[in-house]
């Protein structure tokens, strides 16, 4: 195995979003610092990888990223087991999110939908139910955005195709997003 290919191949995939999308980062950064200051949450959904991730960024939110400060709301949607099992039985695992982000969703908050490959039924879903309710949507995936490209109001999508890389440069994002989130509420607070 090359790892000296695979690490190039990340590199080369974080410099190719931020000359895409930088700007998107950019104002999604402030969106959320805006959200957070007005005493609003981001709510995260994903599956797989992608739910791992979630939960990584939420914890990272709620308790620190760098530097001690206080707690910034945010919330995994992907860590009730009850609600999980008991919506996708019930109604469809498409609605795993939908459903939530319904129960727990307010306008002014953020939702953040990760996908790696933007097709994800569930988490297209979740944003359509975030939208309709006045959430700020947004959504990190694979090159392109798959079929959710048109749905959130930033989108995020990584310039790889393959799922290991997408994977790890959404873990690179979502470290540069809770750095800057953190930052910025450090100088306002």
């Amino acid at each position: 195995m090359d790892y000296r290919k695979i690490g190039k191949e990340v590199q080369q995939g974080i410099e190719g979003f931020f000359e895409k999308r930088e700007r998107t980062f950019r104002e999604l950064v402030d969106i959320c610092c805006d959200c957070l200051r007005a005493g609003k949450k981001i709510i995260l959904f994903g599956n797989g990888g992608s739910a791992a991730q979630c939960q990584h960024f939420a914890a990272e939110l709620v308790n620190k990223f760098l530097k001690k400060r206080a707690a910034i709301p945010a919330l995994s949607l992907t860590t009730d087991a009850s609600a999980l099992t008991s919506i996708g039985n019930d109604s469809s695992f498409d609605q795993v999110f939908s459903r939530q982000v319904e129960a727990l969703g307010q306008e002014g908050d953020v939702a953040l939908g990760i996908s790696t490959s933007g097709n994800s039924p569930n988490v297209m879903e979740g944003l359509q139910t975030a939208r309709h309710r006045g959430l700020t949507t947004a959504a990190l995936t694979g090159k392109g955005g798959g079929k959710m490209a048109a749905l959130p109001d930033f989108l995020l999508d990584v310039p790889s195709e393959k799922t290991p890389r997408i994977q790890e440069l959404h873990l690179v994002i979502l470290h540069l997003l809770a750095q800057e989130i953190e930052e910025k509420l450090s100088k306002s607070l």
